[in-house]
């Protein structure tokens, strides 16, 4: 069996959506994060790549886009995200590691990464991952966990944790759950071969007491305008921002769109239900509209 490059966070059967997002009171933060996507996201284009798209609750903010291809480890986030969307030719499905993503070279006009690179023990590698399909010009959209933000900040300052928000090491706060400094993103972000532009701080006022007490439409009002305070200060819980692919794109055949994982060849042949690799011979299955890439599965 292949093992992935690094630890996956796995949501296979988790009620996530329902219970963090439908049940958990975070129409704040959904509404938050659907303005600062709506300021940074591209006009539109061809084809978009949506990692970590879970049950797809971005995915109707990418209007603009003739195809989206959503991708996500756990098949059944995937599967309620076939639910909520439906199956048709402008919605492509894949259960893929965001370390082997299963594309060829330079075929996605944009991509997005919402909520995901906190799950990431190797951050560079998993931004490396993202850009090496897109091509050059391309705008990424990315939102990652702010390590240095103003509660982390008071704590440290009151001695309630032992980890500076100051110092560019990741903190693992659960298993498999990472905080950042933007400094450390900015530096993996221009490796992965992104050129960072816009920022965008989201979530200035997630905090229970102060969303049950201040009118919601108050409170996304107020957070749009402090969002473009991004580009001074990183100092919220949640930082948007986009960046463009820079550099030359890896050359690849006329009309391919699918990579083996694991042998990385560009040669794949279709077949009812399924891809096979035309080197290596593996077969990546597609069973109820998703397509399994998972290369620690096979």
């Amino acid at each position: 069996m292949t093992q992935s490059h690094s630890p996956i966070c796995d949501y296979e059967g988790s009620d996530y959506q329902a219970r963090f997002w439908e049940r958990g009171e975070r129409a704040y933060e959904d509404q938050v994060e659907a303005v600062a996507l709506r300021r940074l996201l591209p006009r539109g284009g061809e084809l978009l790549l949506e990692v970590g798209a879970g049950a797809g609750r971005n995915t109707p903010r990418y209007a603009g886009f003739q195809r989206i291809v959503l991708v996500d480890y756990s098949r059944t986030q995937l599967a309620q995200a076939v639910e909520r969307l439906g199956q048709s030719d402008r919605y492509v499905y894949v259960a893929a590691d965001a370390y082997h993503l299963p594309f060829a070279p330079g075929v996605f006009d944009a991509a997005t990464m919402i909520r995901t690179l906190h799950h990431m023990a190797d951050p560079l590698a998993a931004l490396s991952s993202v850009r090496q399909p897109m091509r050059p010009g391309a705008g990424f959209v990315l939102e990652y966990a702010n390590k240095r933000n103003l509660k982390a900040i008071g704590r440290w300052l009151l001695r309630r944790q032992a980890w500076s928000p100051f110092d560019r090491q990741a903190v693992e706060f659960l298993p498999l759950n990472f905080d950042f400094h933007p400094r450390a993103v900015h530096d993996w972000l221009e490796q992965a071969g992104f050129r960072v532009g816009r920022q965008l701080t989201v979530s200035h006022f997630r905090l229970g007491l102060v969303k049950r007490m201040v009118p919601l439409p108050v409170l996304v009002a107020l957070d749009s305008l402090a969002q473009w305070t991004g580009n001074l200060w990183q100092l919220t819980p949640s930082v948007f921002l986009r960046a463009q692919a820079v550099g030359k794109a890896d050359s690849a055949p006329t009309g391919a769109f699918w990579r083996c994982p694991v042998c990385l060849c560009l040669s794949m042949l279709e077949q009812p239900h399924a891809i096979q690799c035309d080197a290596c011979r593996r077969t990546y299955p597609q069973v109820d509209g998703v397509y399994d890439f998972r290369i620690d599965k096979q």
